[in-house]
């Protein structure tokens, strides 16, 4: 239990996925300007990383190193991350249009996100079973989902304030992921 609580910790705080090691910044500049896209990219991501946390791992366990063919993890692993956009796509443009039009573009790039499957390589890099796995892509997820909600949260008041013409919109934007980005930081010495 105490390794989950470290491991919980690292992945939101300390080695935070986008923070941190810089992975998955064009939807986090690209959909966090209002806290409601912010917030959908964020459980998107989330539920594809979780999901494709646990599919990459079988597949590489399964499939892959059984057969001698992990050169080929890239490839199997992009189209695993993939066909779960596809997924989490249909049931937006169903169940949630607005937010759907709201992702716009950002959606489908979830496939091309590397924070995706930066957290699917670290998990089989890290050789961890199937439990741990998936409790480590889910807590990479929540951080991801947090700085994304939190870096929304302060663009939205940023938009209310004066801001000199020289930093509006993404000048603004690329310095605030800047001061959060060392914010976070501060948290190094925990890991």
């Amino acid at each position: 239990m105490e390794t989950y609580i470290v491991m919980a910790v690292s992945a939101i705080f300390v080695n935070n996925i986008l923070l941190a090691q810089g992975l998955g910044s064009c939807p986090y500049l690209g959909t966090s300007k209002s806290m409601d896209t912010a917030i959908g990219m964020a459980m998107a991501v989330i539920f594809v990383l979780v999901m494709a946390g646990a599919a990459t791992w079988i597949a590489d366990h399964f499939l892959l190193k059984p057969c001698n063919i992990e050169f080929l993890r890239t490839l199997v692993f992009i189209l695993i991350i993939a066909s779960l956009v596809q997924f989490v796509e249909m049931f937006m443009k169903k169940s949630v249009p607005s937010l759907y039009a709201g992702l716009g573009i950002f959606l489908p790039l979830i496939t091309t996100n590397c924070a995706v499957m930066g957290a699917c390589l670290m998990n089989i890099n890290e050789e961890y079973d199937f439990l741990t796995a998936l409790i480590n892509a889910s807590f990479l997820g929540a951080g991801f989902g947090i700085a994304l909600i939190l870096f929304a949260g302060v663009r939205e008041r940023i938009i209310l304030n004066n801001v000199p013409e020289a930093l509006t919109d993404t000048a603004i934007g690329l310095v605030t992921a800047g001061f959060i980005s060392l914010a976070f930081m501060g948290f190094q010495g925990l890991g």
